[in-house]
């Protein structure tokens, strides 16, 4: 799994008894928080390491997803399924 770029979020302390708007504002949090873990976004790098004998090539392709890295034999280039 990626490593993703979100903060877990400050929680807000409990009341000593029930308060409707703690839980309201406790749920609107945490729903935020999943929904930046659930759609993470662009993710940027300054490098990237990866072994081309273990990367799928253009024989695989039609196994691949879109989106999918794989490396072209005909050409030895890495490619992106469209």
């Amino acid at each position: 799994m990626a490593e993703l770029n979100v903060t877990s979020p400050s929680l807000p302390a409990a009341p000593d008894a029930y308060d409707r708007r703690y839980h309201d504002q406790l749920n609107n949090i945490l729903r935020l928080f999943f929904n930046q873990l659930n759609n993470p976004g662009d993710m940027g790098g300054a490098s990237l390491n990866l072994n081309l004998n273990t990367l799928p090539t253009s024989a695989d392709v039609a196994n691949l997803r879109l989106g999918d890295v794989y490396r072209d034999t005909a050409t030895n280039t890495l490619k992106i399924k469209t």
